[in-house]
């Protein structure tokens, strides 16, 4: 397993390196020789905040821990990585199993405030998948929605989070 250690607003030091490969390195047998794990360490007043992105065969593994102290978020983001490798395992293995009830869309109201302003963009490669693919890639990445291309229909499609655990698909109209 490969790192990319970037520290924002502090230098990673040697020992904070070797703490993210020892305790993330922990994780290798979940991934090919080849993966590479992206960390970010960065400061914010006191919270010492630790961001781990690993690209898995069209997955994204994700998460984001910040405590006071920093070897003390390493420890956590690396639980948090563990037990996410694990559901992601179980799903895997229990995907045709459980499916999330999806719900139809009705379309909110479209007003226009004005001033709305963009403050961050992403970009991010997008495949085919089941929505059921999705909405597990939706909670590896602790998200509320999630973009993809629906492998059934070819067609752009969103899943969202709803209130009692459940899941919505957005699909356009032909």
């Amino acid at each position: 397993m490969k790192f990319v250690v970037i520290g924002k607003n502090i230098d990673v030091t040697p020992g904070l390196k070797a703490s993210v490969e020892d305790k993330i390195g922990k994780l290798s047998k979940y991934f090919d020789e080849d993966t590479t794990a992206h960390v970010t360490l960065s400061v914010v007043r006191e919270e010492q905040k630790v961001e781990v992105t690993i690209p898995v065969k069209g997955t994204i593994i994700r998460s984001e821990q910040s405590s006071s102290d920093m070897y003390v978020s390493i420890d956590l983001v690396e639980e948090i990585i563990e037990r996410q490798l694990k559901k992601y395992r179980n799903k895997i293995i229990d995907r045709h199993q459980a499916a999330g009830e999806l719900a139809d869309y009705a379309p909110a109201d479209e007003a226009e405030e004005e001033g709305i302003k963009i403050v961050r963009s992403k970009k991010f490669e997008i495949k085919p998948m089941y929505p059921e693919d999705a909405c597990m890639q939706m909670d590896l990445l602790g998200h509320n929605f999630f973009v993809f291309i629906n492998a059934e229909t070819d067609q752009v499609n969103v899943v969202y989070k709803r209130k009692g655990d459940t899941y919505g698909l957005i699909e356009p109209e032909v």
